[in-house]
């Protein structure tokens, strides 16, 4: 038997960067996906799950509409693995997980990396990181449905203990840098909303495709390209909600660069304020905000955090917040009484730190 585990992760920042050719800095997660692999000679896979009360049985021929629900994912990884030439084994395979589903944390990505490495482990392939996100990614895309970026599987292969990733997504280049705000007595906390979001309804697929126009209009190949001309190349856009997501991209690339540059001066505060710009930007300019997210980010700096936005794709899910120590419980105390008395459930709110990545 064979045991992969990966890890689920959290965007610091840089949302909706890494379609468009730019810059994002994940870390990732303790809590983690696991596997449990025994291969047979058969050809089905059959995934059970801690989470789903019947077994999935995928065909080891299966193509993107055979598999609906959370077996999707599962059957993706195969499909995207034999798609491209690498033989598959058939067996049995046990699925727990501790990442929160739906909460922006990237389970599907940690679920595809994990079954996809407990596969290549039991056939003896090769796979270097890169092309194994590539892999899960084609698996999300073209299988699942869902037209996400490479950030999510970058993140869950590469993550490092005390380090986040500065993705560079036009070369598809990682590079580890060092986070560790703890040593300056500053906690990540992740205050989960409870507000499960979906790209179902087309919102994060018009959000690509609304960069795409404004990328195809400035007679460019990704927002990327224009970087160096600044926001006032968006000036030539006819449409002013395409020049507003455009904004936001341009404007979040610089932002990332900003944080890491204040977390290697170990200026938390600095890095706090990028955090709350770059929540801003998401809400005015990219419009993927709730009522809910807002009021767990206002009031989470209204308490003492030095910063916090929304991570993830948008639409729910959860906010981080870079809060000195001895305001930790101070800044969770205000945010849960914020929002129930706003009518929302309690959040959770926890403590996080960057993790080690897939293994």
């Amino acid at each position: 038997m064979i045991t992969y585990s990966a890890p689920g992760r959290v965007n610091l920042i840089g949302e909706h960067t890494d379609y468009n050719g730019g810059f994002a800095l994940p870390i990732a997660l303790p809590q983690r996906t696991s596997v449990s692999f025994t291969p047979a000679e058969t050809d089905t896979l059959t995934v059970v799950s801690d989470r789903a009360d019947a077994p999935v049985n995928i065909p080891l021929s299966t193509a993107p509409g055979q598999i609906a629900g959370w077996g999707a994912y599962a059957a993706g990884v195969v499909w995207a693995l034999r798609d491209s030439g690498f033989a598959v084994p058939g067996g049995t395979m046990t699925v727990r997980s501790d990442v929160p589903i739906g909460s922006g944390l990237s389970s599907s990505a940690a679920l595809e990396c994990a079954v996809l490495g407990a596969l290549a482990s039991a056939a003896g392939l090769d796979i270097d990181r890169i092309e194994q996100a590539r892999i899960g990614q084609r698996a999300e895309n073209e299988y699942v449905g869902a037209p996400t970026g490479l950030l999510d599987q970058l993140a869950s292969l590469f993550g490092e203990v005390s380090h986040a990733l500065l993705i560079d997504f036009r070369d598809v280049a990682v590079h580890p840098v060092p986070f560790d705000p703890d040593e300056s007595g500053v906690t990540l906390l992740l205050i989960d909303s409870g507000q499960r979001h979906t790209h179902a309804d087309g919102e994060y697929g018009a959000r690509r495709a609304s960069c795409e126009r404004a990328a195809a209009e400035l007679g460019v190949p990704s927002l990327r390209e224009v970087a160096h001309r600044g926001v006032e190349a968006l000036a030539a856009l006819s449409d002013p909600v395409d020049a507003r997501r455009a904004r936001h991209v341009l404007t979040e690339n610089e932002r990332v660069l900003d944080f890491v540059a204040a977390c290697a001066e170990r200026d938390f505060a600095a890095a706090g304020a990028l955090f709350t710009a770059s929540h801003a930007s998401m809400r005015d300019d990219f419009e993927i905000t709730t009522e809910h997210i807002d009021l767990i980010a206002d009031s989470a700096v209204a308490a003492g955090a030095h910063g916090a936005r929304m991570t993830g794709g948008g639409f729910g899910g959860c906010v981080i917040a870079l809060v000195p120590a001895e305001l930790t419980m101070k800044v969770g105390d205000a945010v849960r009484a914020a929002v129930t008395a706003a009518g929302y459930p309690e959040p959770e709110v926890s403590r996080v730190y960057a993790a080690a990545g897939a293994g």
